[in-house]
């Protein structure tokens, strides 16, 4: 009987087990869209409450309206800006041929000036314009990788289009079926950790709330930043370099590097005035908004090591495509938070302090 018990127990293990892995397999492909939405809903849950008590405890017309929201300052927007980006790409590839058919432009004038390198790179362009066998083959050198790189790119904005629009569709059943949802974890979660189960789900919660409105939060506020001082200095597509910034922001010094490309660009147009400007504007301005909006939007999640960070968001994007910018830094900062909290239950009263 023991022995026939004892194979009962082993056959049920296996049959969870095999459902865990089906229900694994058909939900992979779903499985980073479901994770930004149970992000976004997180975050945007007592908007979505309010929205709920204007329509009179209306579950399903408040998720309606909220999800009608998200497409509104997320969707539509994003679509708006990879339009862009595409009819921008056809001026970037005549360009090219331009510089494929009468070699590469004369040296700006600045470039002599600047300090230790700025003879040596004058003399290397001069020669490549003297020599125009020598430019092509540079040009050509580039020309692969730089079109395989937009085409990654490519790849990238046009599965985020579809990511996010799954996100969307997934977040209206997490606004409103969420309360019942959140049932089942807190039981589920119950029966694993026990009265940890609370401490567990509230560290998740605060962490995933501090980190996605750190991220967001302050990706929009370089980004609008970026946009405004490309505006005010005359730079073309100052929405798509803005854009380009609010990504880009995520990495520390990211944002600032695209106000530093666009200010080369201007001295290249001999328009040295605004290029300082743009220059002074990306690491003064755009800088600091990463060390004074992120800790004040930050502060209800984890505070993360930098490396934990810049994992993240590369990992993130090989693991999960676009939104995996925002998506990869928060896994890691829960992981990172619960980490943090087991190791302090597990520490004796009397250990010292760090």
């Amino acid at each position: 009987m023991a022995e026939r018990s004892r194979i009962e127990q082993l056959a049920q293990i296996a049959a969870v087990a095999i459902l865990v892995v089906g229900c694994y397999v058909v939900l992979q492909p779903f499985l980073a869209a479901t994770l930004f939405a149970a992000s976004v809903a997180a975050c945007t849950w007592p908007v979505y409450a309010w929205i709920r008590r204007k329509v009179g405890g209306r579950a399903t017309l408040a998720a309606s309206l909220m999800t009608l929201l998200l497409v509104l300052i997320g969707l539509i927007p994003f679509v708006l800006l990879v339009g862009t980006l595409v009819d921008d790409v056809p001026v970037l590839v005549d360009w090219v041929k331009r510089a494929f058919a009468e070699g590469p432009p004369e040296p700006p004038a600045w470039l002599i000036g600047l300090p230790y390198v700025g003879e040596q790179l004058d003399a290397y362009w001069q020669r490549l314009a003297a020599s125009r066998d020598e430019a092509l083959a540079l040009l050509r050198r580039f020309a692969q990788p730089a079109q395989a790189f937009l085409l990654a790119v490519g790849k990238v904005l046009g599965e985020g289009i579809l990511q996010l629009t799954l996100a969307v569709f997934i977040g209206f059943f997490l606004y409103r079926d969420g309360e019942a949802l959140m049932a089942a974890i807190r039981g589920v979660a119950t029966r694993l950790a026990g009265g940890l189960a609370q401490g567990v789900i509230e560290t998740v919660n605060n962490t995933v709330v501090g980190v996605m409105y750190g991220i967001v939060g302050t990706a929009l506020a370089q980004g609008a930043a970026s946009a405004i001082g490309f505006w005010i200095a005359g730079v073309p597509s100052a929405l798509l370099l803005g854009a380009a910034a609010f990504l880009l922001s995520v990495v520390p010094l990211g944002a600032p590097l695209v106000s530093i490309g666009a200010a080369v660009w201007l001295f290249n147009q001999d328009a040295v005035g605004w290029g300082v400007f743009l220059a002074l504007w990306g690491v003064l301005l755009v800088g600091n908004i990463d060390n004074v909006v992120k800790p004040l939007l930050i502060s209800r999640g984890a505070a993360m090591p930098f490396v934990l960070v810049l994992l993240g968001v590369f990992g993130g994007v090989l693991a999960f495509g676009f939104i995996g910018v925002f998506l990869g830094p928060t896994l890691l900062a829960v992981g990172f938070s619960l980490t943090r909290r087991w190791i302090g239950a597990a520490a004796p009263a009397d250990a010292p302090k760090p």
